[in-house]
């Protein structure tokens, strides 16, 4: 099973990532002239011999038509239903049916079952509410606990709820720095925001600016580490 799992993999992640070219996935937006049909059928043609490759086996045909079929239709879809707003969602959900479709021809050549109990436990539970409280709820936290010390005139990005996702993505470099006991990473980090922000703080004109971004960095830092923290110490409980 694990074989040929690895090797469905490969071939999807060379046929989508490595040698679909920028120039493909352009054609692929272009309705004129059939280039949107000649991308598809040229990448499905990549995919179709990268499978045949490191499949190497008859017996496989049946799974590798389904493969290259489905792979067609979702692209297909997702091609004809993208915007410019949905582009990000839809890319996600086209992987996701990839793989779905890779799983269940899996299945078929070598059928297995999915290890609840191993999903199902305490540590895994304990995972999902440490990994949720320090990219969700923490943000939920500092957006209650520091609005009071908001200046009146904070320069605004340009990048859609920018500052949320570097909140989250600090969060969880911080949770796994400490998971793996790399302390010196948090300071890495710390080090490295301070000069992104350095910018901002030596232009701002009076010291709320800086406070601000201060009190939400120390927050963000603080509650990020009490979580793994806590996380380390209940895991060692159960």
């Amino acid at each position: 099973m694990l074989i040929l799992t690895l090797k469905l993999l490969l071939a999807h992640i060379l046929g989508d990532f490595v040698f679909q070219t920028s120039n493909m996935i352009q054609m692929k937006r272009i309705t004129k002239n059939g280039s949107r049909l000649k991308a598809l059928l040229c990448h499905i043609i990549i995919h179709f011999l990268l499978l045949s490759l490191l499949l190497f086996d008859l017996k496989y045909w049946g799974g590798v038509l389904v493969i290259l079929i489905s792979h067609l239709v979702i692209d297909w879809l997702k091609i004809k239903w993208e915007t410019k707003g949905n582009s990000i969602t839809l890319f996600f959900i086209d992987q996701a049916l990839h793989l779905l479709v890779m799983a269940a021809v899996v299945y078929y050549y070598t059928p297995f079952k999915i290890p609840y109990q191993a999903i199902n436990n305490e540590k895994t539970l304990l995972l999902a509410i440490s990994l949720i409280t320090v990219t969700f709820v923490i943000s939920v936290l500092i957006k209650v606990l520091i609005p009071k010390w908001k200046p009146v005139e904070q320069h605004k990005s340009t990048m859609k709820n920018a500052g949320l996702y570097i909140g989250m993505l600090e969060r969880l470099f911080i949770f796994g720095f400490i998971l793996m006991n790399y302390w010196e990473g948090i300071g890495f980090l710390l080090a490295a925001k301070s000069v992104f922000r350095f910018g901002d703080l030596s232009r701002a004109e009076d010291r709320n600016l800086t406070e601000y971004i201060l009190i939400g960095t120390l927050l963000s830092f603080g509650l990020a580490t009490v979580t793994a923290v806590g996380y380390n110490h209940l895991l060692e409980m159960i």
